[in-house]
């Protein structure tokens, strides 16, 4: 039995005559008949009763007519369904991003855009370290992700640079450095850190030390470490002491700090949506292209 045996058989069934269903369906009317005939022999029942003029539906062929309209509206559904994922209206989008990130900017903007653009589609937001969603992205676990220390070339990933953030301090408001009208790193030679440990990112925190070795601050006091700049917001924010934070932060940051620019500190972090290069998702280059057509996006990769 084939999909067309069940379309001929309700047009047939709805219209009680064949001449009708015939032209309704476009298919000749012996074709027609003979394929009715083929139904009834594969179901080994009676689906019509012949009359002078036309046809009637069977007892059974009553029942049958309900479910075959239940099987072809399924059908319907289905292919409705499939088209939508295939051209990348629904389905499931799997995307990692940092929480630091997600407070102002391209990582929220997108997010919106997602919904707003494909209302249809699923949206699964993992908030997790950059390695962490490395790890996803490459295991097949997310699809995409918004990380940071995104290596340059990577044979499995590929990347879009959708922000670039300056290193800035985080100070007390009512510390001495908040008077300052330039502050410089060697003015910080006295100040108690707060600072976070190398194993979470090895590479930034030796740029950092450099950075602030070069600058004059060669043994930077640190009297606490936060795993996360949220964690640094906080102690920082209690008065423990000054640390290092993106400038994006401003739009999180506690009342009771500030956070202010280092004139001689030029240590910037990218922000990147990675995603595995065999990722043939519809909904995932969507999404991509979403991301791409942010004005802030458009204009950091200009060119």
């Amino acid at each position: 039995m084939e999909l067309r045996h069940l379309r001929y058989f309700v047009a047939v069934g709805e219209e009680q005559h064949y001449g009708r269903a015939s032209r309704r369906l476009r298919v000749a009317q012996p074709a027609l008949s003979r394929q009715i005939q083929d139904l009834e022999e594969e179901v080994g029942f009676k689906l019509f009763d012949r009359l002078p003029r036309g046809v009637k539906l069977s007892a059974a062929g009553v029942l049958f007519l309900e479910d075959a309209r239940r099987i072809l509206r399924a059908v319907s559904e289905a292919t409705a369904r499939a088209a939508h994922v295939a051209r990348g209206q629904s389905g499931t989008l799997r995307v990692g991003f940092l929480e630091n990130a997600s407070w102002h900017g391209v990582v929220p903007d997108s997010f919106r855009r997602i919904r707003e653009q494909q209302p249809d589609a699923q949206l699964q937001l993992q908030p997790a370290a950059s390695l962490e969603q490395l790890d996803a992205i490459r295991s097949g676990r997310l699809d995409a992700g918004f990380v940071n220390f995104m290596p340059k070339a990577d044979p499995e990933l590929d990347q879009l640079t959708v922000a670039v953030h300056h290193v800035e301090l985080a100070v007390p408001k009512r510390h001495p450095l908040t008077k300052l009208k330039k502050l410089r790193l060697r003015d910080l030679v006295n100040a108690a850190f707060v600072w976070f440990p190398r194993w979470a990112a090895p590479a930034f925190y030796d740029q950092m030390m450099a950075a602030c070795y070069r600058g004059g601050l060669k043994s930077p006091r640190i009297v606490q470490e936060g795993l996360n700049e949220a964690t640094i917001l906080s102690l920082v924010s209690t008065g423990l002491g000054v640390g290092w934070v993106l400038g994006s932060a401003r739009w999180r940051s506690p009342a009771t700090l500030v956070i202010v620019p280092v004139a001689d500190l030029n240590v910037t972090l990218r922000l990147a949506l990675a995603w595995r290069r065999d990722n043939t998702s519809p909904l995932l280059a969507r999404f991509i292209g979403e991301v791409e057509g942010l004005p802030d996006v458009r204009a950091l990769n200009k060119g």
